[in-house]
Parts: C-alpha cells; sequence; structure tokens
C-alpha cells in the first residue's frame, strides 16, 4: 500500500466511524460501500467483496468498543437488552461469518442488499413517542428480541458487518426501544456480534491486516467523537441521518449488482 492509498483507507475509516458512534451503529453500512467503490474511483485496486467484508468485520469490533466507551456514563446502555440480544447475534454472526466462505461475491453483496433494504423500510415507518417512555418503563418480548437477533447475526456474519444497521430499526420499531437508548445499546450489542464475524473471516482467512489496522487507528479515534456529538444531537435528526443512509447504500448496492 503506497501513502495515497493509507490515507484514503484512513478516511473513510474516520469518516464511516464518526458517523457509526453518533447514530450507534458498526459503521459497515458506510464503510463497506466506501471500500469497495471508492478505491478503483481513485486509481487504486479494487478490494474484493470478501476483502472488504473482513477488513470491515474486525474494524467495527474495535469501533463498538470505543463508541460503548464513550456512552458508559450515559445511562442509555440496557444491559437486559444486550444479554438477550447479544447471546443470538454473537452465535448468528459466526455462523455467518464462517459460512460466508463459501458464497460468491455476488451473493455476498446481494445478502447486504437484502439487509440494507429491509432497514431502509422500517426506518421510514412511522414511530409513536416512543422516546417520551421513562426508561424504568421499557419493556421488550424476550424471544421475538432474541429470535430476532440471531436472523439479524447470520445475515451481518456474511457481509462482515455487525448488524446495527437493521438492528436499530428493530429495536425502533419492533421492539418500541427510545431511540437514544437504542443507539447506545445497540453499540454493546453490535460489540457482542462483531466477535463472531470477525473469528469467522479470521479463521476463514478473509482479513487484509495491514487495511484493517489502518481502520481500527480511524475507527479508535472517531467513533467516540461521534459518540459524544450523538448524545447532544435532537433525536428526529440521527434518526433520519441513519435512515438516509441506510436507503442511499441499499440503492447504490442494487444499482451496481
Amino acid at each position: 500500500m503506497d501513502i495515497t492509498l493509507i490515507i484514503v483507507v484512513f478516511l473513510i475509516g474516520f469518516i464511516g466511524s464518526f458517523i457509526s458512534g453518533m447514530v450507534g451503529i458498526g459503521g459497515s453500512i458506510i464503510k463497506y460501500p466506501m471500500l469497495l467503490y471508492i478505491p478503483p474511483l481513485l486509481g487504486f485496486a479494487a478490494f474484493t467483496s470478501h476483502e472488504v467484508a473482513g477488513i470491515s468485520a474486525i474494524q467495527v469490533f474495535f469501533a463498538t468498543i470505543a463508541g460503548v466507551w464513550a456512552y458508559r456514563k450515559s445511562g442509555y446502555i440496557n444491559m437486559r437488552l444486550i444479554l438477550y440480544m447479544g447471546g443470538s447475534i454473537l452465535i448468528g454472526s459466526f455462523i455467518g461469518g464462517y459460512g460466508s466462505n463459501l458464497l460468491s461475491e455476488g451473493a455476498i453483496n446481494f445478502v447486504y442488499g437484502v439487509l440494507a433494504t429491509i432497514a431502509a423500510i422500517m426506518m421510514f415507518i412511522p414511530k409513536k413517542d416512543v422516546d417520551q417512555h421513562p426508561d424504568g418503563e421499557i419493556t421488550f418480548n424476550k424471544w421475538l428480541a432474541s429470535s430476532l437477533a440471531f436472523i439479524v447475526g447470520i445475515g451481518a456474519g456474511i457481509v462482515g458487518a455487525a448488524g446495527a444497521f437493521i438492528l436499530v430499526p428493530i429495536m425502533l420499531v419492533v421492539l418500541k426501544i427510545p431511540m437514544r437508548m437504542t443507539i447506545a445499546t445497540s453499540l454493546g450489542i453490535t460489540f457482542i456480534s462483531s466477535i463472531g464475524s470477525t473469528i469467522g473471516k479470521v479463521a476463514t482467512g478473509q482479513v487484509l491486516y495491514v487495511p484493517a489496522a489502518i481502520m481500527i487507528v480511524a475507527s479508535i479515534i472517531a467513533s467516540p467523537l461521534g459518540a459524544k456529538l450523538g448524545q447532544k444531537m435532537n433525536t428526529k435528526i440521527l434518526q433520519w441521518i441513519l435512515a438516509v443512509l441506510i436507503l442511499s447504500t441499499a440503492i447504490k448496492i442494487w444499482i451496481d449488482f
């Protein structure tokens, strides 16, 4: 890698991780298409879908650690949700991450497109006053939360994401979790998910370690900065930022499929 490509990869990691910390996702919804499309546009050799998924998996692991650390004193992290959804998504992401080695690049992009499309549709479903509920009154269906997390984990493991870009809409729309708690808690669940997908990618030799290391450094710097800004922003603005990101990515993936 020459210095220009190193800078490009770092900036992709920084921008993606800043936004991921702000809206409570691991960042693959942003960094996957950026890593796939930006280097060849600038004249560099393109990363394959398997390589991008491998780089994303490791990067998300560190980005979510940094994001959770920034939210640790906020009071928005729901440990019960992390317990029920985290365990299920860990198993699912390991299965998806390990099994992705058997899929073609086209199949990986197809899975990514499907996940992004479902997430985009869910983000635009009206949500009624969820953020008005006091933290102490929050309840959720444990079996439903665990089952959905397992399914998301399989798909997320395949594409090297941790699944927060679809996990967040599920928590908001299906489980009715308040926006700020969703953002903080999803980072914790996403961290657990990234363990499974990272092990699966490393075990099957799908990781390029130099680009991954560059992305990790960018993540550790940028994710806490984004998380701090996200705690101060209006929840409706955060929701629309995430919705637009997911929708744009879904459209781009399907156009190029």
